[in-house]
């Protein structure tokens, strides 16, 4: 098992910036790749960022050049540098661990519970 927290979401206006972290507990760390996925209301959970083992980063094509995605793996922890944000980004944003490089939700078998994340105009 690994059990996933998230912190630092909140609210910010349009053009701001925000770091979201997930603290990771449980099984190997190193051993996950982790992605970002966002869900707003009405809508489907979609992907954000991933990090695979090697600290590879991939993004979706709506925040590439503005999110950055890290992991400190001494820590336990993925972060999500958010900058330049724009009302479209308002959601829950969750993080998730699992084995593949993949963009598919289902894919992930670990969840955290989300933080909030509204970015006003």
């Amino acid at each position: 098992q690994v059990q996933l927290v998230e912190s630092g979401g909140g609210l910010v206006q349009a053009g701001g910036s925000l770091r979201l972290s997930c603290a990771a507990s449980g099984r190997t760390f190193s051993n996950y790749v982790l992605g970002w996925f966002r869900q707003a209301p009405g809508k489907e959970r979609e992907f954000v960022s991933g990090i695979s083992w090697s600290g590879a980063p991939f993004y979706a094509d709506s925040v590439k050049g503005r999110f950055t995605v890290s992991r400190d793996d001494a820590k336990n922890t993925v972060y999500l540098h958010m900058n330049s944000l724009e009302t479209e980004d308002t959601a829950v944003y969750y993080c998730a661990a699992g084995h593949l490089r993949t963009r598919t939700p289902s894919d992930y078998t670990y969840w955290g519970q989300g933080t909030q994340v509204t970015v006003s105009s």
